[in-house]
């Protein structure tokens, strides 16, 4: 009778455990949601900055191209300065998208002090970054996104309250920031693994 009872338990685990059985997950690469091949020849302005003097736009414009490069292959990305973009506008067949892109500089605090006689001024700062795509035969927006982020961050002085972002190596100073502000918007234009 004891013997009974624990072959109908085993039965009735073994039934449970086999109608819960699922199939196992595969990763899938999903395409991007803003596939870019089909433009070839992209234009990118250099980013404006709002709050700020030096080059952190012109790292960040570098950094963006770097990530939008290494995302898609098969497109070439052309840079304009932003007193390029009545040409750019004229000429849409050579270029039939162009991205631009804006950085704003706000909640800036310093702190700082000496180190080793030597002056080391860092600020906590809090950078958004939105970048959008126009199509340059309408001057429609086609795509936008946009990522903000605070960190402390080097390589700063400032001028009449105004932060200056002149770092000597800018990814050492504020790459990590620049980094994850480009990475958030580029999120459209990269392929991602997903479970199914």
């Amino acid at each position: 009778m004891r013997a009974l009872r624990v072959v109908f338990l085993l039965i009735v685990v073994m039934a449970i455990f086999g109608c819960s059985h699922r199939p196992p997950r595969q990763r899938v690469l999903l395409p991007p949601n803003l596939n870019l091949v089909p433009h070839h020849n992209i234009g990118l302005f250099q980013f404006s900055v709002e709050n700020a003097k030096g080059t952190l736009h012109e790292f960040a414009t570098r950094r963006f191209e770097e990530y939008v490069l290494a995302a898609q292959n098969g497109i070439e990305m052309r840079d304009y300065a932003q007193a390029d973009s009545a040409r750019v506008f004229s000429d849409a067949a050579a270029v039939p998208v162009a991205f631009f892109g804006h950085l704003k500089i706000s909640n800036v605090k310093p702190s700082g002090g000496l180190v080793s006689l030597v002056p080391n001024l860092e600020a906590t700062v809090t950078v958004e970054l939105s970048v959008w795509l126009v199509n340059t035969r309408t001057g429609g927006t086609l795509w936008r996104r946009s990522s903000s982020s605070t960190e402390k961050v080097g390589g700063l002085s400032f001028s009449g309250g105004t932060p200056s972002f002149l770092a000597r190596d800018p990814n050492d100073a504020y790459g990590q920031l620049v980094n994850r502000l480009v990475y958030a918007v580029t999120y459209d234009v990269r392929s991602t693994w997903v479970d199914q």
